[in-house]
């Protein structure tokens, strides 16, 4: 991902579209089911844009991302980054144009979810539930939903259609177009009607699932291929990623929801696979900290036999929760720090595994501590990289190990005076150190006993996790 200042700058202009006319109901949606989501920023972003939208108009007046600065007093990464938030989420679309050396952008706001459409998503409730917890999950279903206790019951319906109430003109012209007729019908060029599209929420890219090994899996007689219609691989593909289920695994679950019609009932598909996933993590939902690096990035080995592929392997089948968990003898981690990483995943949209590295390795620089500005800045230039997999992640540490330093020293300045430990820059773990050695031999450093122990009994942690 490229930052913020490679992506935008002040004097870019931006003109709002909808993509057809919001309601003052989609207000409520946006403040109780997406706001704890998005975060506030992104709120504000997405309100501040409607409200440059002239009343039941689709398009607002051009203006410059220096005023919209000004506007909501935020910066420009943070505009950037909160926009990011929206597009991720399906609220946004961003289009831009270069001409003679000017960049322009369109953002085009789409209407949330509906309720109903939200709380059966699969995704988003999941990812609500976890964040607001059980009574203010509940509260909200109360409050966007009412009572339905068939008051049509005894009730028989008498509504007449179109054709018992109107007739059609008997003559012979009504009906027929002249070349004036049909253009006075048309709506003119570069024109369209105001209207509404609904939102089709957010989806996960098909290439990420193994469609493929899982029709392998599949008999033909149990589940027919034109079960496996779109609608049905888009749910796998999102409920693949929410759960962490391989197209192994994956074969039961939709074996499960398959009707006597031969057709895979989404809403079983979607119980089935929550089943799973809290029948093998203790009845907890997942959050993105709990999710593990996809099978797809993975290193394809039988058997880790030396001490790096074993780490992958760990790096590989680990979630960063439980990473952070395992480093602090078992405690669980911090708001605070999970907050840094489920912000690293979602915005710069690094993959876990690759998450893993990246806490390995900045835990060992900066006295235990995950270090915001830190975490962020590297995994910034991770994703820049395009870095999928643990191994890539290694070998980038070790090849910008110097550049890291600078970072890590710069860092340290700016707060000199408020942080009690420096920043240990010879602190590194091990498989950096065997990497580095082939590289530089005679290198010695006067390492710090204490952070030396911290750092062996890391290691002893995750090597006796290993044996477990």
């Amino acid at each position: 991902m490229a930052q913020h200042w490679q992506e935008l700058i002040p004097i870019d202009r931006y003109v709002a579209c909808a993509n057809g006319i919001l309601h003052d109901f989609d207000r409520k949606v946006m403040t109780l089911l997406y706001q704890p989501l998005v975060g506030t920023t992104s709120f504000s972003l997405y309100m501040t844009l409607w409200a440059e939208l002239e009343e039941n108009r689709l398009w607002s007046e051009p203006s410059s991302h220096h005023a919209l600065m000004s506007l909501m007093g935020l910066n420009l990464k943070e505009i950037y980054e909160a926009r990011l938030r929206l597009e991720g989420m399906g609220l946004l679309s961003a289009f831009v144009r270069n001409e003679d050396g000017e960049r322009s952008f369109i953002y085009q706001l789409k209407p949330p979810l509906s309720p109903e459409q939200f709380f059966l998503d699969g995704m988003l409730n999941i990812y609500l539930y976890r964040k607001i917890g059980k009574n203010q999950f509940s509260k909200l279903k109360r409050f966007f939903s009412d009572q339905n206790t068939g008051a049509h019951e005894g009730y028989k319906e008498v509504t007449k259609a179109f054709q018992d109430v109107f007739s059609s003109s008997s003559s012979p012209n009504a009906l027929k177009f002249d070349p004036e007729t049909a253009a006075d019908l048309s709506i003119e060029t570069g024109q369209a009607y105001i209207g509404r599209k609904d939102n089709s929420g957010i989806q996960i890219d098909h290439p990420t699932f193994n469609f493929e090994l899982l029709m392998a899996g599949l008999s033909e007689s149990l589940v027919p291929k034109k079960s496996l219609t779109p609608k049905v691989k888009d749910a796998i593909s999102n409920l693949a990623f929410l759960y962490e289920v391989d197209a192994i695994q994956m074969k039961n679950i939709v074996l499960s929801a398959v009707t006597e019609e031969n057709e895979i009932d989404l809403e079983e598909l979607r119980k089935s696979a929550r089943d799973w996933y809290q029948f093998h993590h203790q009845d907890q939902l997942p959050a993105l900290v709990d999710r593990t690096q996809p099978s797809l990035y993975r290193t394809e080995t039988a058997e880790p036999k030396t001490k790096e592929e074993k780490l992958i392997h760990y790096f590989e089948t680990t979630s960063p929760r439980k990473l952070l968990r395992d480093i602090s003898g078992g405690a669980e981690p911090s708001k605070a720090d999970l907050a840094i990483i489920e912000g690293v995943i979602f915005q710069q949209k690094l993959l876990p595994g690759v998450v893993n590295v990246l806490i390995h390795y900045v835990m060992l620089k900066t006295d235990m501590k995950l270090t915001k500005g830190y975490v962020e800045k590297i995994a910034s230039h991770w994703a820049r990289k395009d870095v999928k997999t643990v191994k890539a992640a290694m070998e980038l540490a070790l090849n910008e190990h110097k550049q890291y330093q600078q970072w890590a020293s710069g860092d340290s300045d700016k707060k000199k005076r408020t942080q009690k430990k420096p920043i240990r820059t010879e602190l590194l773990p091990d498989w950096f150190n065997e990497s580095e050695k082939q590289q530089k031999t005679n290198q010695a450093e006067e390492v710090n006993p204490d952070f030396e122990a911290q750092k062996r009994e890391i290691e002893e942690r995750i090597k006796n996790l290993r044996k477990g």
